[in-house]
């Protein structure tokens, strides 16, 4: 039974938490160095703007990381967790694919000799293992991934007091296959054409495993005490691993090479594995990448910001200054970039970049390493250490930072709102099944003005509480639970500058006896969208159809490309959808649930925009020509001004094409066609200005007929 005493002292202890990460962030110490509990920190924040290929100019130096989509900097270290979404959403777009959230079920076993992983959505499932090695002593363990089981120095991570997994990439996503026929676990769930790459594949499978340790129970392994490393395309796999969760306190890639740590902007010049040969040796990145291995200037990303989304956690990056193919000048560049965000977090003492070594043969074990890859795994895995760390950039191989941005590091202060929400109203259980429940709660209020981003639920399980699920209404339908068993849980509020409220009173139930229904409803047919306004839409659906009778109904959204999380639970073939931004692109699914918790596969996607907000004044548009060619064109900033005396909530520009010129791309704006004649729209993120205020995020690019030198005209704002 839970004890009442200890929920108040956790409460107490989770709050004092909460308020340190903020207060505290000046500091490198304990929230500095401490892995996140949860694979997305930012998994809620709402990523608009994000640019269209063709839209790209060229930029030979490094993008600014910390320019946020709308055009503004940072100003605070709470901001990171918003703009480390950016930059995950950018890299995924660009450059290695989309990483699926966490499958609906996760199963498996971990044991002193062996982890084994189960995974299955949407009526697919996968299945992987991988051979673990402990040292001495009874447990539990921090625990290191070796993807590709070689070129670590895995005595010395032994050593140090560290299990060993050994992880086959291969059986998550095999090499030597056609981007059209991927193979392995990941695409046996996604799909043999999925756009993924094998990096991101591979990362994703450390992730599974990462939920097999959480749901173990902390035996044998320690769920939040987890490291990654790897070497040649297996250090490109661990950097990739480490940069996309969150829950992985060190990351320590090995010789990465080209699609690994180097940034792809200096490859062409340092003669590095090309970035075609690269991304045609085999499917390591994501298709779009394609389009980009002949200019990574018109990335709008680049790997010193990989760098930087492992921030503030362990990374300690091991290179070959002796074998320029691997592009260690590169390599350097970029760990010198993103440890211009540690230095900005104040996390300036937890990343490492080590190429002074001296010669010898690729993804050997050197001795160099093995003094600093013992101090990070004592520091990020056991606590027990804090040795500060370096840059030790070999003279044979050394980039200059400054040779690569036009961009300075700010300085960061504390968020302007460090109070957190109310505390959540104790959950109520019902629908209880074998694999799922459904949990609702009096909602929490937002005391600090950033506003009430969502809700974390979690287990409480000993000395690491696992999330079980995120939800942006005060309600969620737990699924993926284990048969039989029994579960205590609370639930914490976040606002949108991070801060989480004091977990709630916790809630036990059980589940019931496996065995039973297993077949899950038929998927929900003909998802339409009616009514939208520029603050709502309302869904309607055919309804499923299930032997043991359908219970109700999962609505999923997703903010323009994002990723799809749970928003509703209507028992009705309805829901309507309120409290959305103007001139805002979102995307619906649903899916049914039956009274045994099965799930059945999402219906069809439709999309929705919002309206745009009305407009409360006047405004102003002025173009800016960054730059033109023989055929083209961009306009960047076309600045929108409030010329006005009170606050406008939207706005709308319009303007005329020459004739020929045709828009090929736009940024951070709605647009619409209609014969010469274009129609912009403001985005959610800047449709509001104060008077005299100006956004100068917006912008586009248009073709043109050879020779021509006309440029649009008639301008006005409303």
């Amino acid at each position: 039974m839970f004890n009442s005493c200890k929920a108040r002292t956790r409460a107490v202890a989770l709050a004092m938490a909460a308020t340190l990460s903020i207060v505290g962030a000046v500091a490198a110490s304990p929230p500095a160095t401490a892995a996140a509990g949860v694979e997305d920190e930012g998994a809620d924040c709402a990523v608009t703007g994000l640019p269209d290929a063709g839209s790209l100019p060229t930029e030979a130096k490094l993008p600014d990381p910390f320019k946020k989509l709308d055009g503004t900097r940072l100003s605070t270290r709470s901001e990171w967790r918003c703009r480390r979404e950016e930059i995950k959403k950018l890299a995924e777009k660009f450059v290695y694919g989309e990483k699926p959230p966490k499958p609906a079920t996760v199963t498996g076993t971990v044991s002193r000799t062996g982890i084994t992983v189960n995974v299955s959505n949407n009526g697919r499932s996968g299945s992987f293992s991988a051979s673990v090695d402990v040292p001495s002593g009874t447990g539990p363990f921090p625990a290191v991934v070796v993807v590709g089981g070689f070129g670590a120095d895995t005595a010395a991570i032994k050593a140090a007091g560290a299990a060993v997994i050994s992880y086959d990439p291969y059986a998550v996503g095999k090499e030597g296959t056609p981007r059209s026929n991927k193979q392995g676990a990941f695409y046996n769930v996604y799909g043999s054409s999925s756009s993924t790459g094998l990096l991101l594949a591979w990362a994703w499978g450390v992730s599974r495993i990462i939920d097999v340790i959480e749901q173990s129970g902390g035996g044998v392994l320690k769920a939040d005490a987890t490291g990654v490393t790897g070497c040649s395309r297996f250090g490109k796999g661990a950097f990739v691993a480490g940069a996309f969760d969150q829950r992985i306190a060190l990351t320590m890639p090995i010789e990465s090479g080209s699609a690994g740590v180097p940034i792809f902007r200096g490859i062409p010049g340092e003669g590095a594995q090309s970035l075609s040969s690269a991304y045609g040796e085999q499917p390591w990145l994501g298709d779009a990448f394609g389009a980009f291995t002949s200019s990574p200037g018109r990335l709008p990303v680049d790997t010193h910001e990989m760098v930087a989304m492992v921030a503030p956690r362990g990374l300690f990056v091991m290179d070959n200054p002796h074998i320029t193919n691997l592009g260690p000048r590169s390599a350097s560049v970029a760990a010198l970039g993103g440890a211009e965000v540690y230095k900005a977090l104040g996390a300036g003492e937890n990343i490492t970049y080590w190429s002074d070594v001296q010669d010898g043969t690729h993804c050997a074990s050197r001795p160099e390493w093995r003094t600093p890859l013992q101090q990070n795994i004592q520091k990020f895995l056991l606590r027990t250490g804090s040795a500060p760390g370096a840059m030790r950039v070999s003279a044979k191989a050394a980039g200059n930072l400054a040779d690569w941005r036009t961009w300075q590091t700010p300085t960061l202060g504390d968020s302007a709102d460090t109070t957190p929400p109310s505390t959540p109203g104790t959950p109520a259980v019902s629908g209880v099944t074998a694999s799922g429940a459904t949990l609702t709660w009096t909602p929490s209020t937002d005391q600090g003005g950033s506003g009430l981003a969502g809700y974390d639920v979690h287990r409480e399980q000993g000395a690491t509480d696992p999330r079980l699920g995120q939800s942006t209404a005060a309600s969620i339908s737990l699924t993926g639970l284990t048969a039989g068993t029994q579960y205590q849980v609370y639930v914490r509020a976040r606002d949108g500058a991070g801060n989480l409220s004091v977990p709630s009173q916790p809630v036990t139930f059980t589940t019931t006896a496996g065995g039973g229904d297993t077949s899950p409803p038929t998927a929900p047919a003909g998802l339409a969208a009616s009514g939208t306004t520029s603050t709502g839409t309302t869904l309607t659906w055919t309804a499923s159809s299930d032997g043991t009778g359908v219970t109700g109904y999962e609505v999923l959204r997703a903010t323009g490309g994002g990723t799809f999380a749970q928003v509703g639970t209507p028992a009705t073939t309805s829901y309507t959808d309120t409290g959305l931004s103007p001139g805002t692109a979102y995307r619906y699914q649903v899916r049914a649930r039956d009274a045994a918790g099965n799930l059945s596969p999402v219906s069809n996607t439709v999309e929705v925009t919002t309206s745009p907000g009305t407009p409360t004044g006047t405004c102003a548009a002025v173009p800016t020509v960054q730059t033109q060619w023989a055929t083209g064109y961009v306009i960047q900033p076309l600045t929108v001004t409030n010329t006005g005396t009170s606050t406008i909530t939207g706005w709308t520009v319009t303007f005329t094409l020459p004739p020929g010129h045709t828009l090929t791309g736009s940024w951070n704006g709605a647009v619409t066609v209609s014969g010469r004649t274009v129609t912009i729209r403001n985005a959610a993120h800047n449709g509001t200005l104060a008077p005299g205020a100006a956004t100068t995020s917006l912008g586009f690019q248009a073709t043109r007929p050879d020779g021509d030198t006309t440029l649009p005209s008639g301008y006005t704002c409303a």
